[in-house]
């Protein structure tokens, strides 16, 4: 199958679709402001334009190793696109919060099925040796475009309104459904397991509790019955859900990728980077505006640099992996997040410009270089017939962890704003920052704990079995000491 089909057209009409997906994970958050004066709602209505896309994503990415079994390549990419292009259109068209948040749910159903079918058909098409520079270009999607969100909608915003983020969207929707239609084939096969709709229903409650609880938090706290009940009984569902996977012959999500160490390890890193990730998408944005008090469009340039910079190491990152493996890779990525990290920390509402930006910079080189090789390590970890598995748990942890990520990191921020004002009094610019070096003190316990993580980390070049790994490791210590 790897030399029969064409790699590129079957993976463009992909990209496309998930870079506009990741890309309308964080473009709205920039237009928050903007949104809650034209929809006239509140900032605890608002955030559900972002929080119902998550729910939705966090719904479909647990079942799509079962949509995979299921559906074929094609079938399943030319409904996520043609869902996508309605999602858009409806939220492009809308003046009211209703109907904009009906277009973002629909928006996440296509993510949903969009994020895991890239990593599923570039494990099925390209070979373990070949899979870094394919990994590469997919981080570039999955890190490029969230960082970028930003940038572009403040362009947009500095001359049109907030529906024109959504126009913009669409013609690089229709490009890539065109493209699909014409040149995907299926990679994957289509085996129609049982579909046990007990474990549906479990993933389903698991996750969505964990992160409405989550994502409830920055509005109720974290004492809040309905926050407390929500995280309860998400994490009760998980653990009956994946109970239950063990016990069937035939799982719907067949939790026992987990046994193979490097696949835990890989996406416990993925977890820690996207965190990172999307609590600075959240937090910068936030503090050029009301800490630094410079206009929309000027936050859009202001963040490109990090963004072009983020775009160049994700290309990059997976073909370094395939000459030099995962560990250093990972650790020196670490390393350069941590130095950010500790910078943005020390930010004040005087830091110059150059400060700020360089931060920013260094951490969209520390991210990538940690994403893609420990994403291609962990999915090389596993077996082929665990590959659509391991790719819909990897992409459910993501969007999950970014989900927690996002909400601890408003919470923090608020945190800090109300320590300042008890302290000093009423300076809202002053207050904004102390809650943004709060919030990236989050950030720096999330870089350390991975740089400490990458110490466990070994390169897996094509599968092995978990006793091959161990067999390999002991013997190469042996070698060592001799």
């Amino acid at each position: 199958m790897q030399t029969e089909v064409k790699k590129f057209p079957i993976m463009l009409g992909l990209l496309i679709g998930g870079f506009v997906g990741m890309f309308s994970e964080t473009a709205l958050n920039i237009a928050l402001t903007s949104l809650m004066g034209d929809l006239h709602i509140t900032a605890s209505t608002v955030q559900w334009l972002t929080t119902g896309y998550l729910l939705v994503v966090g719904v479909l990415v647990p079942v799509s190793g079962l949509l995979i079994r299921w559906f074929t390549t094609r079938q399943l990419l030319l409904t996520a696109l043609s869902a996508f292009m309605i999602g858009t259109l409806i939220s492009a068209l809308s003046h009211t919060f209703t109907l904009l948040f009906v277009g973002r749910l629909i928006q996440g159903i296509a993510t949903g099925i969009l994020i895991p079918l890239i990593f599923n058909t570039v494990m099925a098409i390209f070979p373990p040796h070949k899979r870094g520079a394919a990994l590469g270009i997919v981080g570039l999607v999955i890190m490029f475009a969230p960082a970028i969100g930003p940038t572009a909608a403040g362009f947009i915003l500095s001359t049109l309104t907030w529906q024109w983020i959504f126009w913009v969207m669409l013609p690089f929707l229709i490009l890539a459904f065109f493209i699909s239609a014409i040149f995907c084939r299926n990679v994957n096969e289509v085996t129609r397991p049982k579909i046990d709709i007990f474990s549906i229903a479990l993933s389903t409650i698991g996750f969505e509790g964990i992160v409405f609880g989550f994502s409830s938090a920055g509005e109720g706290g974290w004492g809040n019955t309905k926050v407390i009940v929500s995280l309860a009984i998400g994490v009760i569902g998980l653990l009956i859900f994946a109970i239950r996977q063990l016990k069937m012959d035939k799982p719907m999500l067949n939790v026992r990728a987990f046994q193979h160490k490097m696949f835990t390890i890989g996406t416990l890193m993925i977890m820690i980077v996207f965190s990172i990730i999307m609590s600075s998408m959240l937090l910068l944005p936030m503090y050029w505006q009301s800490g630094k008090l410079v206009a929309v469009a000027l936050t859009g340039i202001l963040l490109l640099p990090g963004g072009i910079v983020n775009g160049v190491v994700s290309a990059v990152s997976g073909k370094m992996y395939d000459m030099y493996g995962a560990k250093w890779l990972v650790r020196i990525g670490f390393i350069i997040c941590i130095i950010s990290a500790a910078m943005f920390v020390n930010i004040q509402t005087t830091s110059s410009f150059l400060f700020v930006i360089t931060a920013n910079i260094l951490l969209m080189i520390g991210a990538p270089l940690v994403m893609s090789p420990a994403q291609t390590n962990g999915l090389n970890a596993l077996p082929k017939e665990l590959s659509p598995d391991g790719s819909a748990i990897m992409n459910t942890a993501q969007q999950v962890s970014g989900a927690i990520a996002t909400a601890l990191s408003a919470t923090f921020l608020a945190a800090g704003e109300h320590a300042y004002t008890l302290s000093n009094g009423h300076n809202a610019a002053e207050a904004l920052t102390n809650g943004v070096q709060y919030g990236f003190v989050f950030t720096l316990v999330l870089t350390i704990i991975g740089f400490l993580l990458s110490f466990t980390i070994k390169t897996v070049g094509v599968y092995e079995t978990p006793q091959e790994q161990d067999k390999k490791m002991r013997l190469k210590e042996e070698t060592k000491l001799d």
